[in-house]
């Protein structure tokens, strides 16, 4: 079914709004999919917070001209699904995921800083650990010193002869 000329329009802004609020994007092929494994992709992207959506291709290198996913224009060629995200790896990591389980999914590139990326370059990305993860890692390093000084200067009060009260009081 063709779309007419305002549809069209329609369909270029939200793909452009989507465009300038995200920072990654992530292209695969979809052909050979069932309407089962597509909407269960669909489930999956959007709980994680990645517009994804299947759109002509004409269209999508309009919406992504003068944007930093301009350089995936190359890329963009014969049935995809397009998935933007705001988070940097979330994209990536839901198309490469899917990819990995289901092999009529194919990654075919992206886009990320301003830079195309290729399959390979997606799946790097993807392998990124998310925000979250990082942030829970640099607060896990952060700690690390902190609690080894806590621990000894307990067994400094512990052999010092305080005893339990002495622990208590460098706890504190």
């Amino acid at each position: 079914m063709s779309l007419n000329r305002n549809e069209k329009a329609a369909v270029v802004a939200d793909v452009s709004a989507q465009a300038a609020r995200s920072q990654t994007l992530a292209l695969a092929e979809y052909r050979g999919l069932t309407v089962e494994s597509l909407n269960k992709l669909r489930v999956d992207a959007r709980a994680k917070g990645v517009y994804l959506h299947v759109v002509k291709n004409t269209l999508a290198r309009r919406a992504v001209a003068g944007t930093p996913f301009e350089a995936a224009s190359g890329a963009m060629v014969g049935p995809l699904i397009y998935g933007f995200s705001e988070d940097a790896v979330a994209a990536a990591k839901v198309i490469a995921d899917f990819a990995k389980a289901n092999d009529k999914l194919v990654v075919k590139g992206g886009a990320f800083a301003g830079r195309a990326l290729d399959a390979d370059g997606v799946k790097a990305l993807a392998s990124i650990p998310s925000r979250e993860v990082l942030i829970a890692q640099i607060a896990g390093l952060l700690m690390s010193p902190i609690q080894r000084l806590a621990g000894v200067l307990a067994a400094l009060a512990e052999k010092k002869g305080g005893g339990a009260a002495a622990a208590e009081t460098a706890a504190a």
